[in-house]
């Protein structure tokens, strides 16, 4: 007898997962081609993209109940990746295509300025985007943990009065296990982001030290050549990691925000909200 759509479906999610896990390792461990690398580092950016968009829509964070651990695969691929262009750009003065598209794109011929740019992005994201998910998720956490009894209390003073049945209680009091686990979850999540912007600063002077030292030590380069080549390898690799890892934060900050949101999506509270206040926006065009 054939297996049910459903289970088919799910027995083959589990063993994409597995395969990806164990990707992660062989590019870990082996020297990848610079194909795979760009291939890897163009679908990190995907997902950043993706869970941005997904965080847009929800209505509320349980229906993104997996984040804490697409947050933990994905700070993990970020990490193996940054190792895998770090061992490219070392041994063989390149990190494939990608990498170097982003290096160009950001200099624009000028290393001063890509450096002063990439060193902005990268401070930004650490002392702005990820500090602030973080408090969120762990405000989030700490008031869901306070505000559980009540909320248990809550749920058998409606279900003894008759105002809801023993399954919708059963449901609610499941939902309201999960929301407190999600974002105790959460806070220990973003301790992983934390740490990966703090790595991949870490990764960028080893990129740009080492880097020197192999070109002007060991492969007699010119000083401005071996700057020059090295400081566009270091910028686009740290930017092909700091931007998903910063597409992550958001999303992580979007999704936790949601937890009081009233409408189906963060747009249409957006507009919702501003569009019935439009004294407001007539001043502010009065003023421009």
């Amino acid at each position: 007898m054939a297996a049910p759509a459903g289970a088919q479906q799910n027995m083959l999610s589990e063993i994409a997962l597995a395969i990806f896990v164990i990707c992660l390792i062989l590019i870990l461990l082996m020297e990848m081609p610079f194909w795979v690398i760009d291939f890897s580092i163009s679908f990190n950016i995907t997902l950043g993209v993706v869970l941005l968009m997904i965080s847009l829509y929800i209505q509320k964070p349980l229906e993104l109940s997996s984040f804490p651990s697409i947050i933990l695969i994905g700070t993990m691929f970020r990490l193996v990746l940054s190792i895998a262009s770090t061992r490219l750009i070392l041994a063989k003065g390149e990190a494939g295509q990608v990498v170097t598209t982003f290096g160009e794109f950001v200099t624009g011929g000028n290393m001063i300025v890509g450096a002063v740019i990439f060193l902005i992005i990268t401070l930004v994201q650490f002392m702005v985007i990820t500090k602030g998910a973080e408090r969120i998720a762990e405000v989030s956490a700490r008031f869901a943990l306070d505000a559980m009894p009540g909320k248990q209390m809550t749920i058998d003073a409606d279900f003894n009065a008759g105002l809801i049945s023993p399954d919708e209680a059963v449901k609610k009091r499941e939902d309201l296990q999960r929301e407190s686990a999600l974002f105790g979850s959460m806070d220990g999540a973003m301790k992983f982001v934390k740490g990966d912007t703090i790595a991949g600063i870490i990764i960028v002077l080893i990129n740009i030290v080492g880097g020197l030292c192999i070109g002007i030590l060991m492969n007699g380069m010119p000083p401005e050549d071996a700057l020059s080549k090295y400081t566009i390898l270091t910028i686009g690799d740290g930017l092909a990691s700091q931007l998903p890892s910063l597409l992550m934060a958001v999303s992580a900050g979007i999704v936790m925000s949601r937890s009081s949101a009233q409408g189906e999506s963060l747009g249409k509270d957006l507009s919702y909200q501003i569009m019935r206040k439009p004294q407001a926006l007539f001043f502010a065009c009065a003023f421009l």
